[in-house]
């Protein structure tokens, strides 16, 4: 059984606005390790309904609209695509509950919960790569919603034409309307993300079913605009049938897996403030696979009426806002991704660098410095060059699921076959090295290796495929679909085999420490 947080009558919080929540910090924590926004919280409030729509605004995004639409290009039909999202969103809730119950029930964020796998220092390492990569993530999501900017500018003021211009008015490959529209929605996030955790717990409880209400519009426009009969639900040239689809199939599972493993792999983030695991689970479920399956066909719909009323297949929901004839309905539509893109965005890719790079140094990085971090590095990595076309969108999401899947395994074999899901809260929170995660000098060796091991071998197909190798030894390019399951796979078992002690150590410790 695991320890939980301490009641607030064991100890004392530092002052503060409590942006993360209200920490719990006891007398022996050691300010290395601690600040107010990563001590076990006093009170958790969230509801299943928070949870719920915590995985509406992470789902119903232009990124993940044009992921599900990029499928396609692999040659699938379109009810080969919707199983392959379905499916793949079904094993993210599996895995989503497993990354839950550890914040849950102690109260901490996931780079604190990492010290226990990686020892009370090491667990900056965990930290430091989730943080980069929703650095990364922040970036492509800013950069798909800024294009709306750029469209809804256009639409009003056509004259902006020669600005939007990327060889007549750009600079590092964005157009100058571009530079404005992917600066603004820098600005907006930062300040939603700036008033706290409670100010975001609000607007992401709006923000997804809003998205809801403009999708069901759009596509009830549209299939009255070309008429039922006139929609073919294949939206590409389909290149498998029959046992030869299954390959492609089980690779675009892995791309939604992929898609979804920063988010599930600091989940902690937000499920330590669910009031009950039960509830966690609960707004699981009705935010995956039952939100999922239902944007998934209202996805393959709207897209695929895109083709008798205009032409052409727009896989893009804000290009295909933008073909509408009402300038009302462009604004209104156009704003309404907006808003839902930076409600992911804050909870997806802000949130989690927040933590993580506060984690680094607590005492002089706090929550909200961190999230500014990330902010700035999102501007540094020109993301408009990493989510440009189908390519480069499985490539992305290849390489950083390489380096999320080791850390995933860790965690998880750690908690459940390890520790067997009993921790010592407050070890977590002290130098001493008597400490059951000081381990050697405060880090662990097992998960460092695993996790260089793990990310090393899921990465090798990951080169291969790529442009200018184009290489394919052993047919080893095909794996690179799979980076994420190699390296949670071979992170688990490499950790497991290598905390042998450590088993035999928690086998013969008493239920509850």
């Amino acid at each position: 059984m695991t320890q939980t947080a301490p009641s607030s009558s064991e100890g004392e919080t530092v002052p503060g606005a409590h942006l993360a929540g209200a920490g719990l910090i006891k007398p022996g924590y050691h300010p290395r390790l601690t600040n107010d926004d990563l001590a076990p919280l006093k009170t958790q409030s969230w509801s299943s309904y928070n949870i719920f729509a915590f995985w509406m605004s992470d789902v119903h995004s232009v990124g993940g609209y044009v992921t599900a639409g990029s499928l396609f290009a692999l040659g699938l039909t379109s009810w080969q695509v919707l199983v392959a999202l379905v499916v793949g969103i079904a094993i993210v809730n599996v895995f989503a509950n497993l990354v839950a119950k550890p914040s849950q029930v102690t109260g901490v964020p996931y780079p604190v919960m990492c010290r226990s796998a990686f020892g009370v220092l090491g667990a900056n390492v965990p930290a430091v790569i989730r943080g980069l990569i929703a650095v990364a993530w922040y970036g492509i999501q800013t950069y798909l919603a800024s294009h709306a900017f750029v469209i809804l500018g256009l639409k009003i003021w056509p004259g902006l034409a020669p600005w939007a211009d990327v060889h007549e008015h750009g600079f590092l490959g964005l157009s100058a309307l571009g530079w404005a529209g992917f600066m603004t929605m820098w600005v907006l996030q930062a300040l939603v993300f700036w008033r706290g955790m409670e100010s975001i717990r609000k607007f992401i409880d709006f923000c997804g079913p809003a998205v809801y209400v403009v999708m069901l519009m759009l596509a009830i426009y549209l299939i009255s605009e070309a008429g039922w009969s006139n929609i073919s639900l294949n939206l590409g040239e389909v290149n498998y049938t029959g046992w030869s689809a299954v390959p492609v199939v089980l690779g675009a599972i892995a791309l939604v897996v992929s898609y979804f493993s920063g988010p599930m792999l600091n989940f902690g983030d937000f499920s330590r403030y669910g009031k009950t695991f039960a509830a966690v689970k609960r707004g699981n479920f009705l935010g995956l696979p039952v939100n999922f399956l239902f944007f998934s066909i209202l996805t393959v719909v709207t897209a695929s009426a895109t083709l008798p009323v205009y032409g052409r297949l727009i896989t893009d929901p804000v290009e295909t806002v933008a073909q509408m004839d009402n300038l009302f309905a462009v604004v209104l539509g156009l704003l309404t991704f907006i808003v839902a893109t930076i409600g992911i965005n804050i909870v997806a890719n802000f949130v989690s660098p927040a933590f993580d790079f506060s984690h680094v140094s607590p005492q002089r990085i706090s929550w909200r410095t961190g999230g500014m971090i990330a902010a700035v590095g999102s501007v540094l990595i020109t993301p408009w060059n990493l989510y440009n076309n189908p390519e480069v969108i499985h490539y992305t999401l290849e390489t950083l699921g390489a380096f999320i899947g080791p850390l995933f395994g860790i965690l998880i074999a750690d908690y459940y076959l390890v520790r067997r899901q009993r921790i010592v809260l407050d070890d977590m929170f002290t130098m001493s090295h008597d400490g059951t995660y000081w381990y050697k000098k405060g880090y662990n060796p097992a998960a460092i290796i695993s996790t260089v091991v793990g990310a090393l071998v899921a990465m090798v197909p990951v080169i291969l495929k790529a442009q200018p190798f184009g290489l394919d030894v052993w047919g080893m390019a095909g794996a690179a679909q799979y980076s994420w399951f190699l390296g949670m796979g071979i992170g688990f078992l490499c950790y497991f085999a290598l905390s042998t002690g450590a088993r035999r150590a928690h086998r013969t410790a008493p239920a509850e420490v």
